[in-house]
């Protein structure tokens, strides 16, 4: 099989908190459906698995092509821990109401609750309302105990660490982190191929039934971790025609390029796929066989044995390389 680098066909979630940025910013026509709070972009997880949307491979499950390409794709290290399942979950939220305050659990309480993966996870900010805010950590330690006591007596609020948000910024979310996205942001998400989430508050909502969604409150407290820390929006130095770090955990390594020019890329001994989440802009990937073009909203994924190649933009793009490493 010969490999190039691969887009995908944006699969739509509408969400009770969803809005119409997906389509007035990004661009992307989610109809019939009401609204669309998430783009699942590059998808693994199984009912939700991506399918090629460009070039001979076109139609193909982001699995068939894992299981003819393999190494070639995913990189020999990549499939050697994770197997024939592709490891990220990208996506792009837009909050038109505060989603739930939630909590995902780690690699061990997932695997031993739903054979599945934990979620750590990020956020880059694209665009906020002014004023908009998430919710990120607690403001103060607690343990079990004086997290529950808070809880029953309806004090959440007054425990939790609420930031604001502004386009830009970022946020690392391992699991175990109570958090949730504010009203009034949109935001592109790595994470984790799991879809696991307890729901610890929901502000009383109902869906279109009228039903209060379902909580998870018990099954929470084994997963939150009740330490208050110093910082929880991510700092990082902005910087053009460069590749800025700005996460860097076991389970994803993510960059920003912000470039005004040609920049050319070398991932030799990486071993590993590489994925370009465009933000701003657009920019042409000049790879040896052929060019794919790149714009705001879209995500690319280059396979691993793909480790030379360079962009082109005239205009000026921004965008999120992200990948697994050593």
């Amino acid at each position: 099989m010969e490999l190039y680098p691969l887009k995908f066909k944006t699969i739509f979630k509408d969400k009770i908190w969803g809005g119409q940025k997906i389509k007035t910013i990004l661009g992307k026509d989610f109809s019939p459906l009401p609204n669309c709070g998430e783009t699942w972009e590059l998808s693994g997880v199984q009912g939700n698995i991506s399918e090629v949307a460009n070039g001979a491979l076109t139609g193909q499950l982001l699995t068939e092509v894992i299981a003819a390409a393999g190494d070639a794709l995913l990189g020999r290290r990549i499939r050697r821990e994770y197997g024939e399942e592709f490891p990220l979950l990208i996506k792009f939220i837009d909050a038109n109401d505060d989603l739930s305050i939630q909590v995902h659990p780690d690699n061990e309480l997932a695997q031993k609750r739903h054979n599945s993966k934990g979620k750590t996870e990020m956020w880059y900010i694209m665009q906020a309302d002014p004023g908009a805010t998430l919710i990120s950590g607690f403001s103060q330690d607690l343990d079990r105990a004086s997290y529950q006591k808070a809880f029953d007596e309806g004090r959440l609020n007054e425990i939790l660490n609420r930031e604001e948000a502004q386009a830009g910024d970022v946020f690392f979310l391992p699991a175990g982190r109570v958090h949730t996205i504010g009203k009034g942001l949109l935001l592109a998400e790595i994470q984790q191929t799991s879809d696991v989430t307890y729901r610890i508050y929901d502000f009383d909502r109902r869906d279109a039934e009228g039903n209060l969604r379902e909580l998870h409150i018990e099954e929470s407290l084994d997963a939150i971790d009740y330490k208050k820390y110093d910082q929880y929006k991510t700092p990082y130095k902005d910087q053009a025609d460069t590749r800025v770090d700005i996460v860097s955990c076991e389970y994803f390594t993510t960059n920003k390029l912000t470039l005004t020019g040609d920049f050319e890329l070398d991932h030799s001994g990486l071993d590993c796929f590489k994925i370009y989440i465009c933000l701003e802009g657009n920019a042409k990937l000049i790879y040896p066989g052929g060019v794919e073009n790149l714009q705001m909203g879209e995500v690319i994924l280059v396979p691993a044995a793909l480790e030379k190649y360079k962009f082109e933009t005239s205009g000026g793009v921004t965008m999120l390389e992200s990948y697994i490493r050593k």
